[in-house]
Protein backbone atom coordinates (compact mmCIF):
# COMPACT_ATOMS: atom_id res chain seq x y z
CA UNK A 1 0.00 0.00 0.00
CA UNK A 2 1.64 3.55 -1.18
CA UNK A 3 1.89 5.90 1.83
CA UNK A 4 3.26 9.33 1.54
CA UNK A 5 5.94 10.05 4.10
CA UNK A 6 7.66 13.33 4.71
CA UNK A 7 11.14 13.14 5.61
CA UNK A 8 12.77 16.50 7.56
CA UNK A 9 16.18 16.95 7.45
CA UNK A 10 18.30 15.61 3.98
CA UNK A 11 21.50 14.52 5.65
CA UNK A 12 23.30 10.95 4.78
CA UNK A 13 20.93 9.12 6.76
CA UNK A 14 17.92 11.19 5.77
CA UNK A 15 19.03 11.12 2.24
CA UNK A 16 19.08 7.59 1.69
CA UNK A 17 15.53 6.45 4.27
CA UNK A 18 14.12 8.98 1.51
CA UNK A 19 15.33 6.96 -1.31
CA UNK A 20 14.81 3.88 0.12
CA UNK A 21 11.14 5.06 0.47
CA UNK A 22 10.74 6.18 -2.35
CA UNK A 23 11.89 2.99 -4.32
CA UNK A 24 9.69 1.07 -2.24
CA UNK A 25 6.99 3.27 -4.42
CA UNK A 26 5.66 5.25 -1.92
CA UNK A 27 5.39 9.17 -2.09
CA UNK A 28 7.82 11.32 -0.47
CA UNK A 29 8.28 14.60 0.12
CA UNK A 30 11.95 15.67 1.47
CA UNK A 31 12.02 19.00 3.38
CA UNK A 32 15.56 20.76 4.96
CA UNK A 33 16.15 24.70 5.69
CA UNK A 34 19.87 24.14 3.73
CA UNK A 35 19.13 25.02 -0.38
CA UNK A 36 21.98 23.35 -1.29
CA UNK A 37 21.12 19.81 0.17
CA UNK A 38 17.62 20.02 -1.38
CA UNK A 39 19.26 21.35 -4.62
CA UNK A 40 21.71 18.57 -4.95
CA UNK A 41 18.76 16.08 -4.87
CA UNK A 42 16.29 17.74 -7.24
CA UNK A 43 16.48 15.70 -9.79
CA UNK A 44 16.04 12.73 -7.66
CA UNK A 45 13.06 14.20 -6.05
CA UNK A 46 10.00 15.06 -7.62
CA UNK A 47 8.61 16.79 -4.40
CA UNK A 48 11.19 19.43 -2.30
CA UNK A 49 10.85 22.66 -0.35
CA UNK A 50 12.88 24.28 1.32
CA UNK A 51 12.02 25.97 4.80
CA UNK A 52 12.51 26.58 8.91
CA UNK A 53 10.83 23.35 10.06
CA UNK A 54 11.11 25.06 13.26
CA UNK A 55 8.59 27.39 12.53
CA UNK A 56 4.82 26.47 12.84
CA UNK A 57 3.46 28.45 9.80
CA UNK A 58 5.97 26.83 7.69
CA UNK A 59 4.80 23.33 8.84
CA UNK A 60 1.02 24.39 8.91
CA UNK A 61 1.52 25.49 5.37
CA UNK A 62 2.65 21.73 4.47
CA UNK A 63 -0.01 20.11 5.87
CA UNK A 64 1.89 17.95 8.04
CA UNK A 65 -1.37 16.10 8.90
CA UNK A 66 -1.99 14.72 5.71
CA UNK A 67 1.46 12.44 5.91
CA UNK A 68 1.45 9.28 6.94
CA UNK A 69 4.34 9.46 8.93
CA UNK A 70 6.72 12.39 9.25
CA UNK A 71 10.51 11.32 9.79
CA UNK A 72 13.00 13.85 11.72
CA UNK A 73 16.85 13.09 10.53
CA UNK A 74 18.49 15.89 12.35
CA UNK A 75 21.69 14.28 13.50
CA UNK A 76 23.55 16.69 15.71
CA UNK A 77 20.97 19.86 15.76
CA UNK A 78 19.16 18.05 18.94
CA UNK A 79 17.34 21.30 19.77
CA UNK A 80 15.66 21.64 16.43
CA UNK A 81 14.67 18.05 16.75
CA UNK A 82 12.75 18.78 19.83
CA UNK A 83 11.13 21.70 18.98
CA UNK A 84 9.98 20.40 15.53
CA UNK A 85 8.50 16.88 16.81
CA UNK A 86 6.63 19.10 19.60
CA UNK A 87 5.43 21.47 16.63
CA UNK A 88 4.27 18.49 14.46
CA UNK A 89 2.42 16.51 17.03
CA UNK A 90 0.46 20.23 17.90
CA UNK A 91 -0.70 20.38 14.13
CA UNK A 92 -1.63 16.65 14.25
CA UNK A 93 0.83 14.67 12.58
CA UNK A 94 0.02 11.25 12.66
CA UNK A 95 3.23 9.27 13.30
CA UNK A 96 6.38 10.57 14.25
CA UNK A 97 9.57 8.69 14.05
CA UNK A 98 12.82 11.05 15.43
CA UNK A 99 17.09 10.29 15.31
CA UNK A 100 18.36 10.14 18.60
CA UNK A 101 21.89 9.63 19.82
CA UNK A 102 21.19 8.71 23.12
CA UNK A 103 18.69 7.15 26.20
CA UNK A 104 18.58 11.08 27.42
CA UNK A 105 17.57 12.52 24.11
CA UNK A 106 15.05 9.47 23.39
CA UNK A 107 13.57 10.40 26.82
CA UNK A 108 13.39 14.01 26.10
CA UNK A 109 11.77 13.30 22.50
CA UNK A 110 9.19 10.71 24.27
CA UNK A 111 7.87 13.66 26.78
CA UNK A 112 7.32 16.09 23.92
CA UNK A 113 5.34 13.49 21.64
CA UNK A 114 7.50 11.28 19.10
CA UNK A 115 6.28 7.92 18.75
CA UNK A 116 9.25 6.20 17.50
CA UNK A 117 12.97 6.78 18.35
CA UNK A 118 15.48 5.51 15.84
CA UNK A 119 19.49 5.28 16.33
CA UNK A 120 20.97 6.11 12.74
CA UNK A 121 23.89 3.06 12.59
CA UNK A 122 24.74 0.16 10.07
CA UNK A 123 21.62 -0.66 8.64
CA UNK A 124 19.21 1.30 10.61
CA UNK A 125 18.35 3.23 7.32
CA UNK A 126 16.78 0.10 5.30
CA UNK A 127 15.53 -1.30 8.42
CA UNK A 128 13.29 2.05 9.05
CA UNK A 129 12.19 2.21 5.36
CA UNK A 130 10.80 -1.14 5.12
CA UNK A 131 9.13 -0.56 8.69
CA UNK A 132 7.68 2.85 7.79
CA UNK A 133 6.68 1.29 3.97
CA UNK A 134 4.32 -1.40 5.35
CA UNK A 135 1.74 -1.46 7.97
CA UNK A 136 2.89 -4.89 10.66
CA UNK A 137 6.31 -5.25 9.08
CA UNK A 138 8.18 -6.00 12.45
CA UNK A 139 11.64 -6.88 11.49
CA UNK A 140 13.85 -7.08 8.26
CA UNK A 141 17.00 -8.53 7.14
CA UNK A 142 18.13 -8.15 3.45
CA UNK A 143 19.65 -11.07 1.89
CA UNK A 144 20.90 -11.07 -2.37
CA UNK A 145 18.87 -11.14 -5.38
CA UNK A 146 16.67 -8.26 -4.24
CA UNK A 147 14.98 -10.95 -1.78
CA UNK A 148 14.57 -10.11 2.67
CA UNK A 149 13.40 -12.25 5.45
CA UNK A 150 10.21 -10.09 7.00
CA UNK A 151 8.74 -10.82 10.57
CA UNK A 152 4.69 -10.17 10.08
CA UNK A 153 1.98 -10.95 12.00
CA UNK A 154 -0.14 -13.95 10.47
CA UNK A 155 -3.30 -12.45 8.82
CA UNK A 156 -6.07 -12.25 10.65
CA UNK A 157 -7.61 -14.57 7.65
CA UNK A 158 -5.59 -17.31 8.08
CA UNK A 159 -6.27 -18.44 11.78
CA UNK A 160 -7.44 -22.01 11.96
CA UNK A 161 -6.19 -22.99 8.53
CA UNK A 162 -2.82 -25.00 7.59
CA UNK A 163 0.37 -23.85 5.35
CA UNK A 164 -1.03 -26.29 2.62
CA UNK A 165 -5.04 -25.29 2.64
CA UNK A 166 -3.69 -21.78 2.24
CA UNK A 167 -0.95 -22.95 -0.70
CA UNK A 168 1.34 -19.89 0.52
CA UNK A 169 4.31 -20.48 -1.70
CA UNK A 170 2.09 -20.22 -4.94
CA UNK A 171 -0.27 -17.65 -3.80
CA UNK A 172 1.54 -15.10 -2.00
CA UNK A 173 4.81 -15.45 -3.77
CA UNK A 174 6.63 -15.82 -0.02
CA UNK A 175 8.46 -18.91 1.44
CA UNK A 176 7.59 -19.50 5.62
CA UNK A 177 10.60 -20.31 7.10
CA UNK A 178 9.44 -20.06 10.81
CA UNK A 179 6.50 -19.64 13.27
CA UNK A 180 7.01 -17.39 16.16
CA UNK A 181 4.59 -17.59 19.59
CA UNK A 182 5.57 -16.06 22.25
CA UNK A 183 8.89 -17.51 22.69
CA UNK A 184 8.21 -20.48 21.28
CA UNK A 185 10.09 -20.65 17.50
CA UNK A 186 9.12 -23.23 14.89
CA UNK A 187 12.09 -22.97 12.38
CA UNK A 188 10.19 -25.84 10.44
CA UNK A 189 6.90 -25.71 10.28
CA UNK A 190 5.30 -28.73 8.66
CA UNK A 191 2.80 -28.35 6.08
CA UNK A 192 -0.14 -29.46 8.09
CA UNK A 193 0.81 -26.27 10.44
CA UNK A 194 -2.77 -25.20 11.93
CA UNK A 195 -2.22 -20.80 12.52
CA UNK A 196 -2.87 -19.14 15.61
CA UNK A 197 -4.38 -15.84 15.59
CA UNK A 198 -1.73 -14.19 17.41
CA UNK A 199 0.94 -16.32 15.63
CA UNK A 200 3.82 -13.82 13.71
CA UNK A 201 5.72 -15.18 10.65
CA UNK A 202 8.77 -15.09 9.58
CA UNK A 203 8.83 -15.12 5.46
CA UNK A 204 11.13 -14.49 2.44
CA UNK A 205 10.69 -12.97 -0.15
CA UNK A 206 11.12 -9.38 -2.18
CA UNK A 207 9.48 -6.74 -0.63
CA UNK A 208 6.86 -5.99 -3.26
CA UNK A 209 5.40 -9.37 -2.40
CA UNK A 210 5.92 -9.11 1.29
CA UNK A 211 4.35 -5.84 1.33
CA UNK A 212 1.23 -6.87 -0.38
CA UNK A 213 0.61 -9.87 2.22
CA UNK A 214 1.26 -7.36 4.86
CA UNK A 215 -1.36 -4.94 3.14
CA UNK A 216 -3.70 -7.72 3.92
CA UNK A 217 -3.59 -6.89 7.76
CA UNK A 218 -3.15 -3.51 7.20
Amino acid sequence: MKKSILIIGIGKFGAHLAEKLQDLGHDVLIFDRDEGAIEGLSTRFADAQVGDFTNEDVLREIDVASYDAVCITLGDDFEASMVTTMLLKRLGAKYVVVRARSEIECDLLRKVGADEIVYADGDATDRLAMRMGGNNILDYIQLTGGYAIFEVPVLKSWAGKSIAELEVRSRYKVNIVAIKNDDMLDPTPSPDYRFNADDKILVIGKSRDVFKLDAKNG
